[in-house]
């Protein structure tokens, strides 16, 4: 869960997880953080799990992974 006041109107955000594999997590955060007027900057990652396609559910964002399987 995300407390409503955690992020203010226009604030932007950079949401940073260890992985990537099919991208519901990440679809759900950026939904949540959208619904509260967040802007979001990019997604980062330490491994992405490419071959599961996670990068479909999160497009028009920029997503940077350092590890790509």
């Amino acid at each position: 869960t995300m407390h409503k006041d955690a992020i203010k109107t226009g604030e932007k955000v950079l949401i940073v997880d260890d992985l990537i594999a099919t991208g519901g997590t990440c679809g759900a955060v950026a939904k949540m953080v959208e619904k509260l007027g967040g802007k979001i900057l990019a997604f980062g990652f330490m491994v992405e799990l490419g071959f599961l396609d996670g990068r479909s559910k999160i497009k028009g964002y920029e997503v940077k992974s350092i590890i790509r399987y």
